[in-house]
């Protein structure tokens, strides 16, 4: 399996390849290739910074001889007009990385800043904010890096790293018992130690991981507040429980509210708003 040092790498060199192809004609035909200059990076609205140690990695990987100075770091609060680094170097390696930096460092700003509204709700209560697989294909590591940023905490990461019953391996097993024996045979068998959730839909699905057990943790999926409340109260810690399904920055407080340890929140990825920000001459 690759390291995250190593799909960064991979992402950025296919990000480059996309961008610029056989070169970028447009600065290669007006900038001289021994022009030297300075760029900012402007902030233009308020929220959470994320994404500054991978632009160092960008820079560093397009042009060694790019100097990087950083004035705020990831997870400081930034407000309009900020200047967040200064970058120095070969014109052309400037405009060339531009574009890719940015990219992911408005994207993970935005979701550094949507993920901090969440938490900053749940101040109060020992509910945490999860992301899901909900991600951007080959983003995923620096998005979920980015929910971190923001307060929020990973999920599982891919389908490797932890075993989550939902609905359809449920179904397609033949039942939820079914489904847990499975999952500890194969455990057992490929010598294993993952933790195990599993989602349940109702109360009768409940009560079948009840007394089956064999679990770390039970999803909640789609259960209104109320029947959260009541769901809470029946599994009486015996189980980690996690809220999932439709829930909003206006529903996740009273989710919080109902002693659940986990709530995710699949709109910490997939529908965030960048944040603004520009790469300016200086």
């Amino acid at each position: 399996m690759l390291s995250v040092n190593e799909l960064e790498d991979r992402l950025i060199d296919l990000a480059f390849a996309e961008d610029i192809g056989d070169g970028d004609h447009t600065t290669l035909c007006c900038i001289p290739a021994d022009a030297m200059g300075k760029s900012r990076l402007l902030i233009k609205e308020d929220g959470i910074l994320a994404g500054i140690e991978v632009a160092k990695k960008v820079f560093a990987r397009f042009d060694k001889d790019l100097q990087v100075e950083v004035y705020i770091n990831d997870g400081a609060f930034v407000h309009a007009g900020d200047v967040a680094m200064l970058v120095s170097g070969r014109i052309q390696s400037l405009l060339q990385t531009e574009r890719l930096m940015l990219n992911i460092m408005q994207r993970m700003s935005g979701i550094a800043t949507m993920t901090n509204k969440y938490v900053k709700l749940l101040e109060g209560t020992n509910a945490k904010v999860l992301d899901t697989r909900k991600t951007t294909p080959g983003m995923r590591m620096l998005e979920k890096q980015a929910v971190k940023i923001g307060g929020g905490v990973n999920h599982r990461i891919g389908l490797f790293d932890m075993i989550l019953l939902k609905d359809n391996h449920v179904d397609f097993a033949g039942g939820i018992a079914n489904a847990i024996d499975r999952c500890h045979k194969y455990q057992k068998e490929n010598n294993l130690d993952l933790k195990i959730e599993i989602e349940v839909r109702n109360f009768d699905e409940l009560q079948q991981v009840l007394e089956k057990g064999g679990v770390n943790r039970i999803m909640l999926d789609n259960f209104s507040v109320e029947d959260t409340r009541k769901a809470v109260e029946i599994i009486n810690h015996r189980f980690e429980v996690e809220s999932s399904g439709g829930i909003t920055i206006d529903t996740i407080r009273s989710y919080a509210e109902c002693g659940v340890d986990f709530i995710s929140v699949g709109a910490l990825t997939h529908s965030v708003k960048c944040l603004d920000m520009s790469f300016k001459a200086c």
